[in-house]
């Protein structure tokens, strides 16, 4: 973009916890933040929030009737959203837009099986399941005035989302807006999905997600729950975190709902359309989607390869430490960059093959990728640079 786009604020709440502090510190450790426990009739691993984020949910809940009957994905978002709210002075007129991939997951599978049960549903299904609850109930929260809007395009919706905001700013419509995504699809119903595709990890070893592991012989893929926003603003603010330097979408023709070329053609584009004011060798690291299955990182790899060549650039990802939060996956891999970039630190994948380092950290770029070949590529910039 020949205009950046600052990030003024940035929140998330994952298993990896809700301050910035805590978060680095817990990328700063060897191991992950998953826990096999029972989900309906079967154990599986899983990344949950921490206990205190779990107690905060509940908390609000209880604060005000209102909040009693929404779905975790909602509770999550709106604990991000009182995080930024917190650390930013959050403008009322700017505009929202918080998507998710599978949006009111638990309450949804309540209500239905209240249905199939009874035959009768709850005054409240309607409205609670919706995809428009997160932003709309974010936006009540934080008493905002300007538009709001969800949207769902499976894995890469919360980098859509970051699209939208910025062609919103652009328009010159409204002068912030906060993007981001949630999800809370622990239920037995979505792991049997995943499992169903043969994608979930099944072996109980020390790294039970091996994202980025190009030697792995069985799908990694772990899920967690997590929220993730972000307030974007035009131009190079004096508070950003870090400027959006370009951005690239692109997706593939489909072989089946859930297909992606091996040669990660969608990836190739939006790669290569977020540097197109740059020279790839100004790119210093990339943070993959990279979600633990044999097909999805190799697929993602092939593209890197096809777009940088022999030298590739530093490679990590954070889905072996986090999981795989669907929505919200995107911010927090953009979160992982932007402190990357604020501590001057790489951090790689302990049991990857891409051990490489980089001499310094000044652009970064961030992938996402979704169930129907569709990618978004974000290049961050620090400031001052």
């Amino acid at each position: 973009m020949k205009n950046p786009v600052s990030i003024t604020a940035i929140n998330t709440v994952s298993p990896l916890g809700s301050t910035t502090a805590e978060i680095w510190k817990n990328y700063n450790t060897s191991h992950h933040f998953f826990t096999n426990t029972k989900i309906d009739d079967s154990h599986s691993w899983a990344g949950f929030l921490p206990e205190p984020l779990k107690g905060k949910a509940e908390n609000l809940r209880s604060e005000d009737s209102k909040y009693r009957h929404l779905d975790d994905s909602v509770v999550y978002a709106i604990l991000a959203a009182r995080n930024l709210k917190a650390d930013y002075k959050i403008q009322k007129d700017g505009g929202i837009n918080i998507g998710s991939s599978r949006g009111a997951t638990g309450l949804f599978e309540k209500y239905h099986e209240e249905y199939i049960r009874t035959g009768k549903s709850s005054t409240y299904t309607s409205p609670t399941t919706t995809l428009g609850n997160i932003s709309s109930w974010v936006a009540q929260d934080l008493q905002l005035e300007g538009p709001e809007f969800s949207h769902s395009v499976t894995c890469s919706t919360g980098m859509h989302s970051i699209l939208n905001g910025i062609a919103w700013l652009k328009s010159g419509m409204v002068q912030s807006f906060i993007v981001g995504g949630s999800e809370a699809p622990l239920t037995g119903f979505t792991l049997a999905q995943m499992k169903a595709m043969k994608i979930y990890a099944s072996e109980n070893i020390d790294f039970p997600c091996r994202s980025l592991d190009m030697q792995k012989t069985r799908n990694s893929m772990l899920l967690s729950e997590a929220a993730g926003l972000l307030n974007l603003e035009d131009g190079i603010k004096e508070n950003a975190v870090a400027i959006i330097k370009g951005i690239g979408y692109a997706n593939e023709k489909l072989k089946h709902g859930a297909s992606l070329s091996k040669s990660g053609k969608c990836l190739q584009k939006s790669m290569k359309m977020a540097m197109k004011d740059i020279d790839p060798s100004q790119v210093d690291a990339v943070v993959l989607h990279a979600p633990g299955t044999i097909g999805g990182d190799l697929s993602e790899v092939n593209a890197l390869k096809a777009v940088f060549g022999k030298k590739l650039p530093a490679i990590t990802s954070n889905k072996w430490k986090a999981g795989h939060s669907f929505a919200a996956s995107g911010i927090l891999s953009l979160e992982m960059a932007i402190l990357m970039l604020q501590h001057q630190e790489f951090l790689s994948v302990p049991f990857s093959d891409f051990q490489h380092k980089p001499d310094k950290l000044e652009n970064i770029l961030v992938n996402s990728v979704g169930f129907g070949g569709n990618a978004v590529s974000i290049l961050l910039g620090k400031i001052n640079c």
